[in-house]
Protein backbone atom coordinates (compact mmCIF):
# COMPACT_ATOMS: atom_id res chain seq x y z
CA UNK A 1 0.00 0.00 0.00
CA UNK A 2 2.63 2.03 0.73
CA UNK A 3 4.85 1.43 -2.23
CA UNK A 4 1.48 2.10 -4.24
CA UNK A 5 0.78 5.30 -2.80
CA UNK A 6 4.15 6.81 -3.23
CA UNK A 7 4.08 5.70 -7.28
CA UNK A 8 0.27 6.84 -7.51
CA UNK A 9 2.36 10.42 -6.14
CA UNK A 10 4.99 10.44 -8.00
CA UNK A 11 2.98 9.94 -11.02
CA UNK A 12 0.65 12.93 -9.91
CA UNK A 13 3.64 14.94 -9.38
CA UNK A 14 5.45 14.02 -13.04
CA UNK A 15 2.00 14.96 -14.29
CA UNK A 16 1.65 18.51 -12.66
CA UNK A 17 5.23 19.60 -13.41
CA UNK A 18 4.36 18.56 -17.13
CA UNK A 19 1.82 20.64 -17.32
CA UNK A 20 2.99 23.39 -15.24
CA UNK A 21 5.84 23.21 -18.06
CA UNK A 22 3.30 23.57 -21.17
CA UNK A 23 1.66 26.51 -19.65
CA UNK A 24 5.11 28.32 -18.71
CA UNK A 25 5.90 27.70 -22.39
CA UNK A 26 2.73 29.19 -23.61
CA UNK A 27 3.48 31.94 -21.31
CA UNK A 28 6.63 33.07 -22.15
CA UNK A 29 6.01 32.23 -25.96
CA UNK A 30 2.64 35.07 -25.29
CA UNK A 31 5.39 37.62 -23.59
CA UNK A 32 7.61 37.47 -26.30
CA UNK A 33 5.33 38.06 -29.20
CA UNK A 34 3.34 40.51 -26.89
CA UNK A 35 7.32 42.73 -26.48
CA UNK A 36 7.53 42.91 -29.97
CA UNK A 37 4.04 43.67 -30.77
CA UNK A 38 0.81 45.98 -28.99
CA UNK A 39 -2.86 45.92 -29.85
CA UNK A 40 -1.49 48.85 -32.72
CA UNK A 41 1.66 49.76 -34.40
CA UNK A 42 3.96 51.90 -37.50
CA UNK A 43 7.28 50.65 -38.06
CA UNK A 44 9.70 52.65 -40.19
CA UNK A 45 12.01 49.62 -41.70
CA UNK A 46 14.75 48.55 -44.44
CA UNK A 47 15.07 45.45 -45.51
CA UNK A 48 18.30 44.01 -47.55
CA UNK A 49 18.41 40.94 -49.57
CA UNK A 50 21.64 39.39 -50.15
CA UNK A 51 22.34 37.19 -52.38
CA UNK A 52 25.70 35.18 -53.81
CA UNK A 53 25.86 37.68 -57.20
CA UNK A 54 23.51 40.76 -55.80
CA UNK A 55 21.98 43.07 -53.32
CA UNK A 56 19.25 45.22 -53.20
CA UNK A 57 17.44 47.69 -50.04
CA UNK A 58 14.06 48.41 -49.98
CA UNK A 59 12.29 50.70 -46.82
CA UNK A 60 8.99 50.10 -46.30
CA UNK A 61 6.37 51.33 -43.86
CA UNK A 62 4.23 49.26 -41.92
CA UNK A 63 1.05 49.26 -40.14
CA UNK A 64 -0.92 47.06 -37.95
CA UNK A 65 -3.83 46.10 -36.10
CA UNK A 66 -3.31 42.89 -34.11
CA UNK A 67 -3.83 40.31 -34.96
CA UNK A 68 -6.03 40.70 -38.11
CA UNK A 69 -4.69 43.95 -40.00
CA UNK A 70 -1.68 44.79 -41.52
CA UNK A 71 -0.38 47.40 -44.22
CA UNK A 72 2.84 47.73 -45.85
CA UNK A 73 3.63 50.04 -47.89
CA UNK A 74 7.22 50.35 -50.10
CA UNK A 75 9.01 53.77 -50.29
CA UNK A 76 11.95 52.56 -52.02
CA UNK A 77 13.40 51.90 -54.68
CA UNK A 78 11.88 54.02 -57.21
CA UNK A 79 10.76 51.26 -59.54
CA UNK A 80 8.93 49.43 -56.34
CA UNK A 81 7.78 52.72 -54.71
CA UNK A 82 3.76 52.84 -54.26
CA UNK A 83 3.57 48.88 -53.92
CA UNK A 84 1.34 47.69 -51.08
CA UNK A 85 0.79 44.61 -48.92
CA UNK A 86 -2.38 44.58 -47.35
CA UNK A 87 -3.91 42.00 -44.95
CA UNK A 88 -7.56 41.72 -43.37
CA UNK A 89 -7.95 39.03 -41.39
CA UNK A 90 -7.38 35.65 -43.58
CA UNK A 91 -7.05 37.79 -46.67
CA UNK A 92 -3.72 39.00 -48.58
CA UNK A 93 -3.59 41.99 -51.24
CA UNK A 94 -0.95 43.64 -53.32
CA UNK A 95 -1.49 46.92 -54.88
CA UNK A 96 1.07 46.97 -58.52
CA UNK A 97 1.10 50.34 -59.14
CA UNK A 98 3.27 50.04 -62.65
CA UNK A 99 -0.02 47.68 -63.66
CA UNK A 100 -2.55 49.73 -61.28
CA UNK A 101 -4.02 46.39 -60.40
CA UNK A 102 -5.04 44.73 -57.13
CA UNK A 103 -4.03 41.52 -56.58
CA UNK A 104 -5.29 38.52 -54.37
CA UNK A 105 -3.13 36.34 -52.87
CA UNK A 106 -4.20 32.61 -52.80
CA UNK A 107 -3.60 30.67 -49.55
CA UNK A 108 -1.30 28.25 -51.43
CA UNK A 109 1.12 31.21 -52.38
CA UNK A 110 1.66 31.82 -48.87
CA UNK A 111 5.23 30.54 -48.66
CA UNK A 112 6.20 32.40 -51.71
CA UNK A 113 8.94 34.69 -51.47
CA UNK A 114 7.76 38.59 -50.73
CA UNK A 115 10.03 40.95 -52.85
CA UNK A 116 12.88 38.70 -53.78
CA UNK A 117 13.70 38.02 -50.19
CA UNK A 118 13.94 35.21 -47.86
CA UNK A 119 10.79 36.41 -45.75
CA UNK A 120 7.25 34.40 -47.42
CA UNK A 121 4.10 36.34 -47.17
CA UNK A 122 3.10 34.45 -44.64
CA UNK A 123 6.17 36.00 -42.08
CA UNK A 124 5.34 39.56 -43.48
CA UNK A 125 1.63 39.42 -42.89
CA UNK A 126 1.92 37.61 -39.76
CA UNK A 127 -1.33 35.44 -41.10
CA UNK A 128 -0.72 32.53 -38.29
CA UNK A 129 -0.55 32.96 -34.42
CA UNK A 130 2.10 31.47 -33.00
CA UNK A 131 0.95 32.11 -29.55
CA UNK A 132 -2.28 29.89 -30.45
CA UNK A 133 -1.53 27.76 -33.27
CA UNK A 134 0.94 25.90 -32.02
CA UNK A 135 1.33 23.44 -28.68
CA UNK A 136 4.62 24.46 -26.87
CA UNK A 137 7.23 22.84 -25.03
CA UNK A 138 10.63 23.94 -22.47
CA UNK A 139 12.95 21.58 -24.39
CA UNK A 140 15.88 23.19 -22.81
CA UNK A 141 18.20 26.13 -21.57
CA UNK A 142 20.88 27.45 -23.40
CA UNK A 143 23.05 30.65 -23.34
CA UNK A 144 23.01 32.34 -26.61
CA UNK A 145 24.68 35.67 -27.97
CA UNK A 146 25.30 36.24 -24.27
CA UNK A 147 22.06 35.69 -23.08
CA UNK A 148 20.34 32.95 -20.63
CA UNK A 149 17.52 31.57 -22.42
CA UNK A 150 14.62 29.35 -22.47
CA UNK A 151 14.73 26.93 -25.87
CA UNK A 152 11.02 26.42 -26.41
CA UNK A 153 9.64 23.64 -29.28
CA UNK A 154 6.28 24.51 -30.73
CA UNK A 155 4.39 22.24 -32.87
CA UNK A 156 1.39 23.40 -34.60
CA UNK A 157 -1.83 22.07 -33.13
CA UNK A 158 -3.80 19.23 -35.82
CA UNK A 159 -6.49 21.84 -37.10
CA UNK A 160 -4.25 24.88 -37.40
CA UNK A 161 -3.43 26.46 -40.77
CA UNK A 162 -0.05 26.58 -40.71
CA UNK A 163 2.40 26.29 -42.89
CA UNK A 164 5.71 25.20 -40.67
CA UNK A 165 6.13 21.33 -39.13
CA UNK A 166 7.77 22.64 -35.71
CA UNK A 167 9.43 25.79 -34.40
CA UNK A 168 12.45 25.92 -31.97
CA UNK A 169 12.47 29.07 -30.48
CA UNK A 170 15.39 30.69 -27.91
CA UNK A 171 13.82 33.74 -25.55
CA UNK A 172 15.83 35.22 -23.23
CA UNK A 173 14.79 34.32 -19.59
CA UNK A 174 15.01 37.74 -18.15
CA UNK A 175 14.11 40.00 -21.03
CA UNK A 176 11.71 37.95 -22.92
CA UNK A 177 12.72 38.89 -26.53
CA UNK A 178 13.56 35.94 -28.92
CA UNK A 179 16.51 35.97 -30.21
CA UNK A 180 16.77 32.69 -32.34
CA UNK A 181 14.12 30.71 -34.53
CA UNK A 182 14.67 27.72 -36.59
CA UNK A 183 11.68 26.60 -39.16
CA UNK A 184 11.41 22.96 -39.53
CA UNK A 185 9.18 21.64 -42.69
CA UNK A 186 6.35 18.82 -42.03
CA UNK A 187 9.71 15.93 -42.02
CA UNK A 188 11.40 18.37 -39.55
CA UNK A 189 14.54 19.25 -41.74
CA UNK A 190 15.58 22.82 -41.28
CA UNK A 191 14.84 25.23 -43.81
CA UNK A 192 15.65 28.53 -42.12
CA UNK A 193 17.00 30.57 -38.90
CA UNK A 194 16.07 33.89 -37.95
CA UNK A 195 18.52 35.70 -35.56
CA UNK A 196 17.44 38.67 -33.84
CA UNK A 197 20.65 41.32 -32.64
CA UNK A 198 21.63 44.75 -32.09
CA UNK A 199 19.17 44.78 -28.71
CA UNK A 200 18.39 48.71 -27.78
CA UNK A 201 15.54 50.58 -26.62
CA UNK A 202 13.08 51.95 -29.38
CA UNK A 203 9.39 52.76 -28.91
CA UNK A 204 9.95 52.55 -25.28
CA UNK A 205 10.90 49.03 -25.37
CA UNK A 206 14.03 46.92 -24.94
CA UNK A 207 13.57 44.70 -28.25
CA UNK A 208 16.19 43.61 -31.39
CA UNK A 209 16.41 45.93 -33.35
CA UNK A 210 17.77 43.64 -36.66
CA UNK A 211 16.93 40.54 -37.98
CA UNK A 212 18.70 38.17 -39.89
CA UNK A 213 16.82 35.28 -42.13
CA UNK A 214 18.69 32.69 -43.36
CA UNK A 215 18.16 30.17 -45.70
CA UNK A 216 20.26 27.02 -44.72
CA UNK A 217 20.16 25.26 -48.40
CA UNK A 218 21.82 28.90 -49.86
CA UNK A 219 24.78 29.44 -47.61
CA UNK A 220 26.18 32.96 -47.81
CA UNK A 221 22.51 34.47 -48.49
CA UNK A 222 19.90 36.35 -46.55
CA UNK A 223 17.96 39.03 -45.83
CA UNK A 224 18.52 41.65 -43.15
CA UNK A 225 15.28 43.44 -41.89
CA UNK A 226 16.11 46.98 -39.70
CA UNK A 227 14.31 48.59 -37.19
CA UNK A 228 14.84 52.37 -37.93
CA UNK A 229 11.67 53.73 -36.14
CA UNK A 230 8.63 52.02 -34.19
CA UNK A 231 6.26 53.42 -32.70
CA UNK A 232 3.79 50.92 -30.24
CA UNK A 233 -0.42 51.69 -29.74
CA UNK A 234 -0.49 53.99 -32.71
CA UNK A 235 -3.84 56.11 -33.62
CA UNK A 236 -5.19 53.05 -36.48
CA UNK A 237 -8.90 51.35 -37.16
CA UNK A 238 -9.99 49.41 -38.97
CA UNK A 239 -11.48 51.80 -42.06
CA UNK A 240 -7.30 52.45 -42.34
CA UNK A 241 -6.61 48.52 -43.69
CA UNK A 242 -8.75 48.61 -46.99
CA UNK A 243 -8.43 48.33 -50.54
CA UNK A 244 -8.96 51.88 -51.16
CA UNK A 245 -6.38 52.67 -49.18
CA UNK A 246 -3.79 50.63 -50.74
CA UNK A 247 -3.67 52.88 -53.68
CA UNK A 248 -3.59 56.42 -51.70
CA UNK A 249 -0.91 55.77 -48.62
CA UNK A 250 1.85 57.44 -48.39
Amino acid sequence: MKISSINTFITVLFLLTAIGHSQDAKEIIRKSDELIKSKSSYSEVTMTVIKTDWSRTITMKNWSLEPDYALIYISEPARDKGSVTLKRKKEVWNWIPAAQKVIKIPPSMMLQSWMGSDFTNDDLVKESSVVNDYTHAIVGEEKFAGYDCYKIESVPKPDAGVVWGKLLIWVAKNEYFQLKVEFYDEDEFIVKTYLGNDIKEMGGRTIPTVWEMIPIDRPGEKTVFIYNKIEFNYNVNEEFFSERNMKRVR
